[in-house]
C-alpha cells in the first residue's frame, strides 16, 4: 500500500474528466456563427456585456509533488463578466473572428489544454475549463466548470488501481478464462 491511499479528499478528483481541447472546442463552435455564445459557471449565465479580455497561449514546465517533472501547454481565454448598456451576448461568429485574430500572432496548438480566466471585475479570476457546449435554439450555450488542483501522482495511482482492479492483474479468473465482470 502507498501513501496515496491514506490520503482522504472527499470526492476524488477525476484525472480524465471530460473537458475540451482548444481545436476542439473551435471545431465544435464552427458550425454557429450565426448564434449567441452563452458562457455559463457557478449556476449563472455571463452578462450580455461579457469580453473576452486576453488570449494566452503558454508552455509551462513544472515538478510535481512526487517530484516528477511535468510539462504541458495551455491556451487561456479570459473573460470579463460585466454589464454593458444596450448589449447582447457576443456571436459565436465575433468570437471566432477573435481567436482568429490571436492565431495570427500567437501560435495555438489545437490539441492543447483549453482554460478560462472569468472574473467580474471585482473579485479574483478564477479557472474553469469548459465540460459542455450545446445548442439553444439561437444560441450556443458553454458550461464551465471549476478546474480544481489535483496530485498528478495520486491521480496517476489511481488511473492505474481502476485498471488493475477492474481489467488487469487483480482480474477474477474462472477455469484458466478471465472474467469481464467490470469491463466490457
Amino acid at each position: 500500500m502507498t501513501a496515496f491511499a491514506n490520503i482522504a479528499v472527499p470526492a476524488p478528483v477525476a484525472p480524465d474528466a471530460a473537458e475540451f481541447s482548444t481545436g476542439d472546442f473551435l471545431a465544435a463552435l464552427g458550425a454557429h456563427r450565426d448564434k449567441a455564445l452563452v458562457f455559463s459557471y457557478e449556476g449563472r449565465d455571463v452578462l450580455p456585456g461579457y469580453h473576452v479580455t486576453e488570449v494566452k497561449s503558454g508552455a509551462f514546465s513544472a515538478l510535481d509533488c512526487g517530484a516528477n517533472p511535468e510539462s504541458w501547454q495551455e491556451t487561456f481565454i479570459q473573460l470579463w463578466d460585466v454589464p454593458e448598456e444596450g448589449r447582447t451576448h457576443m456571436g459565436v461568429g465575433k468570437f471566432l473572428a477573435i481567436m482568429g485574430k490571436v492565431e495570427k500572432h500567437v501560435s495555438l496548438d489545437a490539441a492543447t489544454k483549453l482554460t478560462f480566466e472569468v472574473s467580474d471585475g471585482v473579485d479574483a479570476m478564477r479557472l474553469y475549463r469548459a465540460s459542455d457546449l450545446r445548442v439553444a435554439g439561437d444560441a450556443v450555450r458553454v458550461t464551465l466548470d471549476k478546474r480544481p488542483s489535483s496530485c498528478k501522482p495520486r491521480d496517476r495511482w489511481l488511473k492505474d488501481q481502476q485498471a488493475t482492479s477492474c481489467c488487469g492483474s487483480g482480474a477474477q479468473t474462472q477455469g484458466g478464462q478471465a472474467k469481464q465482470a467490470c469491463c466490457g
